[in-house]
């Protein structure tokens, strides 16, 4: 009989491998971890703020009316982004607008695109990879952990610490500060 995980010879009858320690009713695949992301990819409405990211229809573009109730200006600065200074723990400090992912290394999922990757230098490797994603609503900024290993905090100034549910978005008023393990920023 062979140990099915690291094929050592085992005896008649054992219950487990001497070399490896595996069940000798384990399998390869009974050992691999479970991927703890969700599965299934959930599309969610964003604002109308401007992305970066462009669709062009396959037959072209099509001249779009502003409405009547807006003046050309208005639209042009309704479209603008909000502008963000993150200021991080590392002595860093970055200006964000659109979308972005944070972490040690971060990188996109298949079929994601984000205005602004930022890499933060993490010696302890207590912040992710791609630790949290965040983007704009309604002028405000917004954040939502992206299932990281050591979680993410929010500290608001007129509230308490609030740890964030993996996945869901939380917003961040300036003058708050968002823990990423080890690390941190502050919204201004």
């Amino acid at each position: 009989m062979r140990c099915r995980i690291c094929g050592a010879e085992l005896p008649d009858g054992a219950m487990f491998c001497g070399e490896c320690g595996s069940s000798t009713s384990a399998t390869p695949e009974s050992r691999r971890r479970p991927d703890p992301r969700p599965g299934d990819t959930t599309i969610l409405e964003r604002s109308k703020l401007a992305t970066g990211v462009v669709s062009v229809p396959v037959d072209g573009f099509r001249p779009v009316e502003p409405e009547p109730s807006v003046s050309a200006a208005g639209a042009a600065r309704a479209a603008e982004p909000v502008s963000f200074t993150l200021r991080f723990s590392t002595g860093e400090t970055l200006h964000v607008s659109g979308t972005g992912l944070i972490g040690r290394k971060p990188l996109p999922q298949p079929g994601e695109s984000f205005d602004q990757l930022v890499q933060i230098a993490d010696r302890t490797l207590s912040v992710s990879k791609s630790h949290l994603e965040f983007g704009q609503h309604d002028g405000m900024l917004w954040i939502s952990d992206r299932f990281s290993g050591n979680g993410t905090v929010v500290r608001r100034p007129d509230d308490g610490a609030l740890r964030c549910e993996p996945g869901r978005r939380y917003l961040v008023p300036r003058g708050s500060r968002v823990e990423l393990a080890d690390q941190h920023f502050v919204v201004d």
